[in-house]
């Protein structure tokens, strides 16, 4: 893509009203835009980042045999107040339409997809089953100052399994978890597992968490056993690990994602159950696999950046070069036309700054945008039929004949 024909521009001010790093970064790198607090519009590049994040969601969610679907964001009170939660649940946006029939804005999905499985799994045959959807979700926080980590509307994806006995659910929630990791891992995110209160959704769940100087949450972390727990499960702020007895730090993440096993907290109400073997009537049981593909975005940029920018991995950035034209001559542009032409044709990701503004501008709209690598041509590389390239994340800079770069990038 040409720089020249994005319409968004970075800023070189930091915004007054963004108190969070990473929505201060993306918002000067010109990847999103907000509305208000807690709501924000993805441009361009911050699209095409978040589709990335999504991708590799749908391939670790297709491999554990998650089929794909998708909800309302417009559910009916009745569903609600099936499972108590038209009343009990804070964050729940609730709005009155025509004829005054009340509704709720989706902050998350099981009173819409448990009785949606319920019309198609009756017997034990039908089961396991798990689905799974991208969509975005909304919530009325009271403090949504933390950028893309916590928004009143966000991207969500929830996995959603059922299962005939504990064992069989047991058995999908450590795939889920293990599925989990490699997502975190593909999205060059560093994840701990931690063990936390469910909320209002079970008992007990799993976080996934990445440590952060800015984080929100605080974790009790055991560099000898690796069982860390969220700080609201360790009473009186016992430093003493449970498990191994070493001496455990406290340290600041930033929550990605969490599991939970439901049971029958959901299934229950709506008395969805299935016909075993025996011919007999079970409850089905069920899990819930939540991951936030903004969140991880936010995160992403809370951990991977310097004073410059962003540094993005190469796995989630928008495009993986950026290609700084700084020739004057309309041969020199020629020749740099047909390298962005070539690398076209070859489907190469490449944002090419073919601006009319200064070499200092550019290489600072590249370090702040954040891309893997900067590819520099200007009459002095163009004399040497070179490329000058940068490691946006290790600064190393080499020179490369273009004709090999080409063959290998």
């Amino acid at each position: 893509m040409k720089q020249s024909l994005l319409f968004t521009h970075t800023l070189r001010e930091t915004p007054k009203d963004e108190v969070s790093l990473n929505a201060q970064l993306l918002i000067r790198a010109g990847f999103v835009d907000k509305l208000m607090s807690g709501v924000y519009s993805y441009l361009p590049l911050g699209l095409r980042v978040l589709d990335k994040i999504k991708a590799i969601i749908r391939e670790e969610m297709n491999a554990i045999n998650g089929q794909e679907i998708l909800m309302p964001a417009l559910t009916p009170k009745e569903n609600w107040e099936k499972t108590g939660r038209w009343k009990d649940l804070d964050v729940l946006f609730r709005l009155t339409g025509q004829g005054e029939k009340e509704y709720a804005l989706g902050s998350t999905h099981e009173e819409v997809v448990t009785p949606l499985l319920q019309k198609f799994v009756k017997s034990y045959k039908d089961l396991p089953v798990a689905v799974y959807q991208i969509q975005d979700k909304f919530r009325d926080e009271p403090r949504a100052k933390s950028g893309l980590l916590r928004g009143r509307e966000f991207n969500m994806k929830d996995l959603y399994s059922f299962h005939a006995d504990e064992a069989d659910l047991d058995q999908y929630y450590e795939t889920a978890k293990q599925a989990y990791g490699r997502i975190f891992s593909r999205c060059g995110l560093d994840s701990l597992v931690v063990e936390a209160s469910g909320g209002s959704f079970s008992k007990f769940s799993d976080e996934f968490q990445v440590r952060t100087e800015n984080g929100e949450d605080e974790i009790y972390f055991c560099a000898k056993c690796q069982r860390h727990q969220n700080k609201e499960l360790v009473p009186n702020g016992e430093l003493t690990c449970p498990y191994c007895g070493s001496e455990r730090e406290v340290v600041k993440t930033i929550e990605v994602g969490n599991i939970f096993k439901l049971k029958t907290k959901y299934t229950e109400p709506f008395g969805f159950v299935f016909t075993d073997q025996k011919g007999e009537t079970q409850p089905v049981l069920m899990g819930c696999y939540g991951i936030g593909p903004s969140r991880v975005l936010g995160a992403v940029v809370e951990t991977s950046h310097d004073e410059k920018g962003i540094i993005w991995p190469e796995n989630l950035a928008p495009f993986k070069y950026h290609l700084i034209s700084l020739v004057r001559t309309e041969a020199e542009q020629k020749q740099v036309k047909e390298i962005y032409s070539q690398l076209q044709q070859n489907n190469r990701e490449v944002l090419y700054d073919d601006r009319e503004v200064s070499a200092g501008e550019k290489f600072k709209d590249a370090d702040l945008i954040g891309l893997p690598w900067r590819i520099v041509i200007s009459e002095k590389t163009l004399t040497q039929e070179s490329v000058e390239i940068t490691n946006r994340s290790t600064g190393e800079t080499k020179m490369m004949k273009i004709k090999d770069w080409l063959s290998v990038c």
